[in-house]
């Protein structure tokens, strides 16, 4: 039987790294990406060198700069990010049988029965690292393993520019050694739930019999945990993925409640999507919301308009919606994702553009600005900064 090879590849610290990119008198220097100190909003990435001095994702830019008062604080340029996205995902996408972007910095590349025609995987995954290095001057981080879940597991070994093998033999070893915090999905309550009955590792959490996992976490919690402390948690990330369909999700870290934390991932979120489909020529009229609580349980919720989705902000202030319809202050949120469905072609007639409002005049802001990126990559960063400039305004 053909053995299951699985690579996660995760960009590392993507959105500084852009900007270290651009700006080389900051490499090596802490970079946080996100709202400027002084106004409120949250970090959405920062440089490991910002991370040394305990800033994180999500955390409040105002605890941000008490941490770090010396760090270079800068606002996101989406379209800057989805411009090296656009050239790595390329990469990924010539590198496979199958592929499945997540977001905008990560992927998933099924290699299973590639290794007579490619070679070993270990040789292939540090040939692609080396290539999107040498084409972008990115690094990026990939797991191996059996399973999608553990793949996604071994990628945050040894970063940043990480390369991590669980071999089959090696699962149960590695697992008996994992650190709780560590094993993907189990977040902040979920482990103070756990260290609260004596369970502080992924060796304590695997002595328990499934029924004390779900008499302890509820049935959804504690059959992820017990599926999870083996290795073999349902995940899939290409199953759902309708062949007409983008999406993007995120998993926090710890799990939270926080309202700006959740607009501004959604709005991140909305963004990635939009550009995507723009990119890959689609268009459409049903936005998507995938939620998933503290419990495990998963929420999904969708609406079909009267005409295509015109711009990020049009399809945010409809995710927005359908977010605060299901979400009540306090209830923690583990992983929160956007998507639209039921794509059509780009082009031809559409009853929007009978009436042009300011969301299909940033629409086709957006549509220029792609296009420019696909056809000029090397001089789009400066056409995209001056319009940046005047969205922000």
């Amino acid at each position: 039987m053909t053995q299951t090879i699985r690579f996660h590849l995760d960009l590392d610290a993507f959105f500084a790294s852009v900007e270290q990119l651009d700006h080389p008198e900051w490499k090596g220097k802490p970079v946080i990406v996100g709202a400027r100190p002084g106004g409120r909003g949250v970090v959405s990435t920062c440089s490991y060198e910002a991370r040394a001095f305990g800033v994180r994702s999500a955390l409040p830019i105002s605890e941000a700069y008490r941490l770090c008062p010396q760090g270079i604080y800068v606002p996101p340029r989406m379209e800057r990010y989805h411009q090296l996205s656009l050239e790595v995902m390329a990469i990924l996408r010539q590198s496979a049988p199958r592929f499945c972007q997540m977001s905008v910095d990560e992927a998933y590349l099924d290699m299973t029965g590639t290794r007579v025609l490619m070679g070993p995987e270990e040789e292939v995954a540090r040939a692609l690292k080396n290539r999107i290095f040498s084409e972008t001057g990115l690094k990026v981080s990939i797991g191996i393993a059996p399973t999608w879940y553990l793949a996604k597991i071994a990628s945050d070994f040894g970063k940043p520019d990480g390369l991590y093998v669980i071999s089959p033999e090696r699962i149960d070893a590695f697992l008996e050694a994992l650190p709780l915090k560590k094993l993907h999905g189990a977040g902040g309550k979920t482990r103070e739930r756990l260290e609260a009955q004596g369970i502080t590792s992924v060796s304590a959490l695997r002595a328990l019999s499934r029924e004390a996992l779900h008499r302890m976490m509820g049935e959804n919690g504690g059959e992820f945990l017990w599926l999870a402390g083996r290795g073999e948690a349902d995940y899939n990330p290409f199953r759902g993925a309708q062949s007409r369909s983008v999406s993007a999700e995120t998993t926090f870290g710890e799990d939270t409640a926080d309202l700006e934390v959740l607009e501004t991932t959604l709005k991140v979120l909305c963004q990635e999507v939009t550009f995507r489909a723009m990119a890959e020529g689609w268009r459409s009229r049903t936005p998507h919301l995938k939620l998933r609580w503290s419990d495990f349980t998963t929420v999904n919720a969708q609406t079909t308009l009267s005409r295509t989705v015109a711009s990020s902000t049009e399809l945010y202030k409809v995710i927005r919606d359908l977010f605060g319809a299901r979400w009540t202050p306090g209830k923690t949120v583990r992983l929160i994702g956007v998507g639209l469905g039921g794509l059509e072609e780009a082009g031809g007639f559409d009853q929007g553009d009978l009436f042009e409002g300011e969301n299909e005049k940033q629409g086709r802001v957006e549509k220029a600005l792609v296009a420019l990126q696909k056809k000029h990559p090397e001089g789009a960063a400066v056409v995209r900064a001056s319009l940046m400039g005047k969205n922000r305004r």
